[in-house]
């Protein structure tokens, strides 16, 4: 008798058969849940569809299709035939030059261009984990150095040009970039002297940050063009700008001060004893151990009080400085483009935007690198 080989066979599958894939249904799905869960909420969906639709069309129509580009010379008889249709984009280039450089003199704007290139460079190489080396500190100080020769001149045939005319990108970098460089550590300085087991240290730490956030900048920029000239000796003149950045930094250093300490009660008190018992001296637990954690648990208000600082370069207008949005205002004293201030706001509103979403996106690149880490 022949024995038969029985092979083996699959399992058939236990259960109800898997229903089939319906094309978009993911996307139906997601639009049900969170745009149309209900009636009301559906009705409201549509209605914010409808405005939003509206504005947008409105938008394409009065900045891109019955927009003025371009117009002969620095005639603006073509904008103003508009009557408000469309937007009047040909005052940008006629008046950029202006707002970018302010008063410069206009066979030298080559130089503050330069100037903000190298801002760029820097905030871009910075950024870079890669570069984040003792010799990173060698190469801005060799760059604040080249940005001062470029701005002032008065050697190498460049002609020298005084602070007062000084204005537009290249003085709102100037002021956010020194006051963040060196508020940043003038806020962990105090943010560690707060904590500090002396009373007179923390008693004066604690007078200086209530004080500065006490009052508003305005009036600290008011007191530093205005009332810090008076405590002077005479013949000697610290220089607009120069009182300007001095009450920058002191601002910044105290609400950053504020920032970091909640970064160091976040730290747990086990760093500190694990710190103790290796031995390190104080600066070296707080340089190795503690700021590194603190700061890392502070990057996102950290990054919103750079955004709110670079703003608020702004008002320095208030003391007569030609910063962005001041050179900005001026451009648009012209007769013949002075209806279009909504066109020029909108091209300032932009380079605003791109430095503080730079910075928003890098602040979450560095979240997402803790979150993983």
């Amino acid at each position: 008798m022949s024995s038969v080989a029985h092979l083996p066979q699959d399992p058939l599958p236990i259960g109800p058969r898997p229903a089939p894939r319906v094309l978009g249904g993911q996307s139906t799905a997601w639009l049900r849940a969170n745009l149309f869960p209900s009636i009301p909420s559906g009705i409201v969906t549509l209605l914010l569809l409808f405005v939003l639709g509206k504005a947008c069309i409105s938008l394409w129509q009065w900045g891109i299709a019955n927009a003025v580009w371009i117009v002969p010379g620095n005639d603006s008889s073509a904008c103003r035939a508009l009557r408000g249709v469309g937007a009047c984009w040909a005052v940008i280039p006629e008046k950029y030059r202006f707002i970018l450089f302010g008063t410069y003199p206009f066979d030298e704007q080559w130089r503050p261009a330069l100037v903000v290139v190298i801002f760029i460079a820097l905030f871009v190489v910075s950024s870079r984990r890669s570069f984040w080396r003792k010799e990173l500190f060698l190469l801005w100080a060799a760059a604040l150095i080249a940005i001062g020769c470029l701005m002032w001149g008065g050697f190498l045939g460049l002609t020298f040009v005084t602070q007062d005319r000084w204005g537009g990108l290249p003085v709102t970098l100037i002021l956010a970039t020194f006051g963040l460089a060196f508020g940043f550590p003038l806020g962990i300085l105090v943010a560690l002297g707060r904590r500090s087991k002396l009373p007179a240290i923390r008693s004066l730490c604690v007078l200086y940050v209530e004080l500065i956030r006490g009052v508003p900048l305005i009036s600290l920029l008011f007191m530093a063009s205005v009332m810090f000239p008076l405590f002077m000796p005479d013949g000697v003149n610290i220089d607009k700008l120069l009182r300007a950045q001095i009450a920058f930094i002191l601002y910044a250093g105290a609400y950053l001060a504020e920032v970091v300490r909640g970064g160091l009660q976040a730290v747990p008190r086990g760093q500190y004893e694990a710190a103790d018992a290796l031995g390190l001296s104080y600066w070296e637990k707080n340089a190795l151990i503690v700021l590194p954690q603190a700061i890392r648990h502070v990057i996102p208000p950290l990054v919103n009080t750079f955004i709110a600082f670079f703003k608020d370069t702004s008002l320095v207008l208030i003391i007569g400085i030609f910063d962005l949005l001041t050179t900005a205002k001026t451009a648009i004293v012209d007769p013949a483009w002075q209806a279009f201030s909504v066109e020029v706001y909108v091209f300032v509103g932009v380079i605003y935007f791109v430095f503080c979403f730079a910075m928003s996106r890098y602040s979450r690149g560095l979240e997402a690198q803790r979150t993983s880490g």
